[in-house]
This record gives C-alpha cells, structure tokens and sequence, in this order.
C-alpha cells in the first residue's frame, strides 16, 4: 500500500491534528531514526493511562517509545499538545466506492484511520454478470473483476491508507444464485465454497455476513457453515450483522456461535448491540454467551460504534 502499517498508523493521527514537519536541529550526532514524533500525549492501545513520550520510527518500523526523550533522529514531528495513536481501524467500511473516486480518504484519514476494511455481506469481488447487474441497479461501479483484481485495482490508484476485505457472502449468492429466496443447490454450495477458497488466496480475511438484509437473509445456518469452513485453513475469520439484534438477539447470537464452532473458525459481531428498549436488558446475557464460548475455546470478539442510534432500509 501508499504507506505501511506502522509508519501510516502515527502520521495519520498526526495529520488529523496538523503536525508540521520540521528538520532536526543542531549538530549532526548518530542517527538512531528516520523520524522522531517528539513531546506528544501517548495513547498506546494497552488499556493504561496516556503518558508524554517521543514516538521513534526507522524505516517502517516504529522502533522504540521513549519516555525519557534520548532518541536522535533525522526528521521531527513536533506533537506538543497532541494526541498520538496507532492508527485507527474502522472493522465495516462502505468507503470502497469513494477511494476508487479519491485514494485520500481525508474524511477517515483526518480522524486517524489508517485501515478501511470492506465485506460487510457484499465485497467489492468477485463479480460477474449477475453480481453486476445488481450493483448497477443501485448505482455503484461496476467492473467485472475477482477479489484480488477489485482490491489490486484500488491499490493501483493510490491510497493514503491500508485496506483489506472479507468476502461477502451476498456477493457470493448474488454470483451464483442471483437475489431469489432460495437455498444454493449443492452444485451451487460447492461452486461458493471454491469463490472462498480462490478470494483467501487473494487475500480475503474470511467470510462476511450482513443476515438482516435480502438476500443474506435467505441463508440457512448449514450454508453459512460450510461458507465459512471453506475459509477454515486459510485462517479465515466468520464475521456477521447477526441475523437479528433485537427481539431475536440471542438467538441470533446463538446462530453465530454454532458457525464459528462447526466451521472451526474465529468469529466476529459487527457492532454489538441489543436494538430497542425493550431488548437492553438482554445484553449482560449476550455478553455472557460470549465470555462462555471463549472459555470453551472459541475465539469470539466483537466490535462497536460508539453512539446510540442506528438506523437502516425497509428491506431489512
């Protein structure tokens, strides 16, 4: 990508607030790193409480967080009165479209995300005709190109961040079944499965699902499952919008767990929540399940936004 992790995840947070960049100054002693973020605020990402540090950086490395500010360097960034971080990394990202439009991303950049990840249900590969004409109907770009080809094609361009993607299983039923509500034949599954096993070769961090949203919803458990055992040895992780975060929350939880078990695979919940007054009293259960199934060895995790609203189309 434009920038490595490391080196893309500091000066992110930096230009977010707007660092300068200056020469360092004086004599010319031993240079220990490229770059010296000098006099900010730490945030580490550890848990503990922020401290003042120099942040070193060699090469596309961060080297060394030094509290006691010994470190030389050939260029500084003053960070006096800022807040440094790693970079931020936002786990459902729609921002596909816009950075083949504007590889910048300023809107996220500015805010210190420094890695977009694509697949929540759909991904911007595979697509043939079939996926296309859906996009097209909705008015997103289309081009006919396979999961690797669609990510390349986007790095290709310039980005000022890192990406990555899961596999959307829509996107996979829209390539072979198209938007009926029906289940894949076994020739179907079988043909989906190969999709997962080509797009984790090229890269895809596991299978996504969105299973409030036609025609994710249409999915058995059983496809899901073996959707998501397919990934399996390639170290995929099954992420999901649960198929229900109201009413059915626990349910749908319950639905998530028994995936990640039969597949053999780790598991995420897309933003964490128990939508509706009356259904806030079941989050402590959810919770529970959660903390009972890693005890138990699955490796579940899950992930928030930090407001409280939501909202959605009718078609969910």
């Amino acid at each position: 990508m434009a920038l490595s992790s490391a080196r893309a995840a500091l000066l992110a947070a930096l230009v977010a607030v707007g660092c300068t960049r200056t020469p360092a100054a004086g004599p010319s002693p031993a240079v220990a790193a490229d770059l010296l973020i000098r006099g900010g605020t730490v945030y580490d990402g550890g848990g503990g409480l922020p401290y003042p540090a120099d942040v070193a950086v060699l090469g596309d490395s961060v080297i060394a967080v030094d509290r006691g500010r010994r470190t030389v360097a050939r260029d500084t960034l003053d960070a006096r009165g800022l807040a440094v971080a790693p970079g931020f990394i936002n786990m459902l990202s729609w921002g596909y479209d816009e950075l083949l439009h504007d590889g910048r991303g300023e809107s996220e950049l500015r805010q210190g995300v420094t890695l977009e990840i694509f697949g929540e249900g759909q991904s911007p590969g595979p697509v043939n005709q079939r996926v296309a004409r859906e996009l097209l109907a909705r008015g997103d770009t289309v081009a006919l190109w396979g999961f690797g080809e669609a990510l390349d094609s986007l790095a290709a361009r310039g980005l000022s961040m890192n990406v990555a993607s899961f596999v959307g299983a829509t996107t996979l039923r829209l390539h072979e079944i198209g938007a009926g509500d029906r289940a894949p034949t076994p020739a179907e599954l079988a043909r989906m499965q190969a999709l997962v096993r080509r797009a984790m070769e090229e890269g895809a961090l596991g299978v996504g699902t969105s299973l409030i949203y036609p025609p994710a919803s249409y999915s058995s458990t059983a496809e899901l499952v073996a959707l998501a055992r397919a990934s399996a040895p390639y170290g995929g992780v099954y992420i999901s919008h649960l198929r229900g975060e109201g009413d059915r929350l626990l349910e749908a939880a319950d639905e998530l767990l028994a995936i990640a078990r039969e597949a053999g695979v780790a598991a995420e919940i897309y933003h964490i929540k128990a939508a509706g007054a009356d259904n806030w009293g079941k989050f402590d259960a959810l919770l529970a399940k959660i903390d009972s199934a890693r005890n138990a060895g699955l490796r579940i995790t899950a992930d928030m936004y930090t407001y409280p609203a939501s909202s959605t189309g009718l078609s969910s």
